[in-house]
């Protein structure tokens, strides 16, 4: 059975180049042109006939296939529907700014820690994504820009934000950040890839040794422990006190900080109190708030505020000297905004809105 090429990190690739005898050259050609050049076709410059032979032989360069693409009618958000080879579904999305996009990448199909203000969380765990499955949302993402939005495709953030906890599924995230990484592939710096957490301990643990440079993000969403317990059922397990003690060990690169996330939820979470204890929480931790004023999905039991109330949160926030960024939804309308991905219980959503032409090799079921 052939190996996914896109499973292997580039010290994965040299290792097989080497046991089989081939011509060093062969691991950075092909890094290269598959992830710089983001091509499809087979590479046939530079390589000898046998490493040919042995490279159709021996990998599969197949990729998860897009078979629904939603575009936002608001602000060019694109929201991918994927289908995987076990034909389980994942969702990813590219979000824009300044003629630019982020990319919200998923680790895993559903999600175990059933958070309540998730649509993941009620979809329930189904299983882990593979290295190639997480590299492959980019891949693909990137070569649909390149096709439908030519000189657009710019993915210069990648955000681990999508279906799933990442540190959940803590080896296969931590290969796709080495293949990103890599100078030999896609060259993307460190401090432009976020880990989002909602505080899951063993993967916390091995963040310092085994992840440095790159960013975390923490769903926090409550300074106080029977709210966040609500929304959070992990924090049982893994109190938030304990969770920080392990963030706050983790050695930053200058001007980097720790991401604090916090979905604000009418007459629950959203009060001048709450905003107080969150200051006192974070003040004098390398801490910036990204504050994200919930959004609904179909079912869901909360509601957002409004925007004198989100502000006047910010305006105590502010007090503490806090940086803050009141975040804005993207793709709220094809449900791709924080919190809305869910690729099991959304197909009566996504059969009721304009479907995107999908280019062909491509389906929709």
């Amino acid at each position: 059975m052939r190996q996914s090429f896109y499973d292997l990190n580039y010290s994965d690739l040299e290792e097989v180049v080497k046991q089989n005898k081939l011509n060093p050259s062969v691991a950075p050609i092909l890094f290269n042109w598959h992830y710089k050049k983001k091509e499809t076709t087979q590479c046939l410059s530079n390589i000898s006939k046998s490493a040919l032979i042995f490279i159709e032989n021996n990998f599969d360069f197949s990729l998860p296939e897009i078979d629904t693409v939603y575009e936002s009618k608001k602000d060019k958000a694109v929201k991918f529907l994927f289908s995987l080879g076990d034909n389980h579904k994942v969702e990813t999305v590219l979000i824009p700014f300044h003629n630019k996009y982020s990319i919200c990448l998923s680790s895993q199909v559903g999600c175990a820690m059933n958070c309540s203000f998730c649509f993941t969380g009620q979809q329930g765990l189904k299983r882990n994504l593979t290295t190639s499955e997480i590299v492959g949302q980019f891949l693909q993402a990137w070569r649909w820009l390149a096709t439908n939005r030519p000189g657009e495709e710019r993915i210069l953030n990648i955000v681990f934000m999508g279906q799933g906890e990442p540190l959940h599924n803590f080896d296969a995230v931590k290969k796709a950040c080495e293949i990103f990484l890599s100078q030999h592939g896609t060259s993307i710096g460190t401090q432009k890839i976020t880990i989002s957490t909602a505080g899951y301990i063993p993967g916390l643990k091995r963040w310092s040794r085994e992840i440095p440079g790159v960013n975390l993000a923490l769903s926090l969403h409550s300074p106080v422990e029977e709210k966040r317990n609500q929304l959070i059922p992990i924090n049982k397990k893994y109190p938030l006190d304990e969770v920080l003690t392990y963030i706050d060990d983790i050695p930053l690169n200058k001007k980097q900080f720790i991401t604090y996330e916090y979905i604000l939820i009418k007459d629950f979470n959203d009060s001048t109190d709450d905003a107080e204890k969150l200051g006192t929480m974070l003040a004098g931790k390398s801490a910036y708030i990204n504050l994200i004023p919930f959004n609904s999905y179909p079912g869901s039991q909360y509601r957002s505020p409004g925007l004198d109330k989100v502000e006047q949160f910010k305006e105590v926030l502010d007090a503490f000297k806090i940086p803050t960024l009141i975040r804005g939804a993207k793709g709220d309308d094809v449900l791709a905004a924080c919190g809305q991905l869910n690729s099991n219980k959304q197909m009566a959503f996504y059969d009721s809105q304009p479907k995107c032409d999908v280019s062909a090799g491509q389906r929709r079921q």
